[in-house]
């Protein structure tokens, strides 16, 4: 299937590593041409145009995006990858305050600043549409990470009423969910510095989650918007009843 993805102006943040720098490959693989922003400055060893921004500063945010935006002459998508763990195993009560404001500083206000930043150029393109990364932690909880659940919810739900809101332009907006994925974020969250070979349950790998948002980047999808796109192997339909 002809994905119609080349030339489509793509910017992805996050993508100094993980999910992030997994969708830069696979768009590229299909012929978009893709600028990249991170807070990490190895996201400079990718394919111009990269920023090296904080995305939680508003005026750090719309440089980075117009830098990338006028190199690439435009955008047609944004894939929102940006995203921190925070604490892992830590009860509400020991959360602290730090803890909590920063991963929504990351995980939320990051992507909203991005995508207020990028909304002129997208309204500028034939077929514009956003990819969230979220996680089936907006959907499912696990103890020790309140932090992260609720950020992940407050993205998921931002994902659905901006695609809300800008349905009436044609801009297209979805999330993906995924469980847990090999990433260097997670093997240290979870204690597994060598990887997910010995895991008993299972691990999706980032060019996994990749492919899923070239599927929805793509014009193909035309009627698809405010989806939740959960990868989570159907774990999450399954009862937890002991009968």
């Amino acid at each position: 299937m002809d994905l119609q993805l080349t030339s489509r102006r793509v910017l992805v943040t996050g993508a100094a590593g993980g999910i992030g720098r997994a969708a830069v490959e696979a768009l590229t693989a299909e012929g978009a041409r893709v600028g990249a922003i991170d807070v990490d400055p190895r996201v400079r060893e990718l394919v111009p145009p990269t920023a090296v921004a904080d995305l939680t500063d508003a005026e750090a945010a719309a440089a980075a995006v117009e830098a990338c935006a006028r190199d690439l002459g435009g955008i047609d998508v944004v894939v929102l990858a940006a995203g921190i763990s925070g604490p892992v195993g830590t009860p509400l009560d020991r959360t602290a305050l730090t803890d909590w404001e920063r991963v929504f500083a990351v995980n939320v206000t990051g992507a909203f600043l991005t995508l207020r930043s990028a909304l002129p150029w997208l309204r500028r393109s034939d077929a514009p549409a956003v990819v969230v990364v979220a996680s089936d932690s907006a959907l499912i909880a696990t103890a020790g990470m309140v932090p992260y659940a609720a950020s992940k919810a407050a993205l998921l739900q931002l994902a659905r009423a901006v695609a809300v809101e800008l349905a009436p332009e044609g801009i297209r907006v979805n999330a993906v969910c995924p469980s847990i994925v090999d990433t260097p974020m997670s093997r240290g969250d979870l204690g597994m510095p060598n990887g997910f070979a010995a895991a008993e349950y299972p691990v999706q790998t980032p060019a996994e989650v990749a492919d899923q948002i070239v599927l929805l980047a793509s014009p193909r999808l035309r009627p698809v918007s405010a989806a939740t796109w959960v990868s989570d192997f159907g774990v999450s339909a399954r009862s937890g009843f002991p009968a």
